[in-house]
């Protein structure tokens, strides 16, 4: 097995156990309880236990449990975080596939520019699609972020403030609500005087759209 693989696995466990302490937090996880999270063997959840305690994420209790060390607790909140976003990604692309089951392979593509990328797209989003809090990012990442704000989401406009379409992200069954709409690339939305959006200074866009419209925002 190459170690690409078994920091997948690691990074699998971390992140169960991260939300399960979002569910109970600084209780020790008993390691039937993980396996069966997992849907694993005991014995192969005892085994990765072992093997994350010497390396620093986890406290290990035999026959009592684990618990997240700080180390252990920040890996599984990257990787949480990134499963997340994955997840709100998926959700408002023309994606017709099984979300969750996706989002568990990309969030192992991520790495902090990627998830810098992703979430300013997203318009840094910090609720998901089944409604649970989106981890907050790294200070590394938060740092990138800030310094990265030239493009944000209509809906994220400010009465007076405009950009220029940058990314249309929307499904097949949205298509009839575009209808009519003179979006493209480059176009001019803008957010008047009185919280309504407006493209070329024309028609208008629903907040829901908005949330799906990509912005270069001039920022004044």
């Amino acid at each position: 097995m190459g170690a690409g693989h078994f920091q997948e696995f690691e990074d699998e466990y971390l992140e169960a156990l991260y939300e399960i302490n979002e569910r109970k937090p600084g209780e020790l996880v008993r390691n039937g309880e993980l396996a069966e999270y997992l849907s694993v063997s005991p014995a192969s959840a005892t085994e990765m236990v072992q093997r994350l305690s010497k390396n620093g994420y986890v406290e290990y209790v035999p026959y009592k449990g684990v618990l997240l060390t700080a180390k252990g607790l920040s890996h599984g909140q990257i990787m949480k975080r990134r499963h997340r976003l994955a997840e709100v990604l998926l959700t408002r692309l023309p994606f017709e596939g099984d979300v969750h089951e996706t989002a568990c392979r990309l969030e192992h593509a991520f790495n902090d520019d990627l998830e810098v990328c992703i979430s300013m797209i997203l318009g840094n989003p910090t609720i998901d699609p089944d409604g649970r809090d989106i981890p907050p990012p790294s200070a590394a990442v938060k740092e990138k972020i800030t310094e990265s704000r030239q493009f944000i989401l209509a809906s994220e406009l400010k009465n007076g403030q405009h950009g220029y379409i940058s990314m249309l992200m929307v499904k097949e069954a949205d298509s009839k609500i575009l209808d009519g709409f003179a979006l493209k690339i480059d176009a001019k939305i803008e957010r008047n005087d009185n919280g309504n959006l407006s493209i070329e200074g024309n028609g208008e866009i629903s907040e829901y759209l908005s949330h799906r419209i990509l912005l270069r925002w001039d920022i004044e």
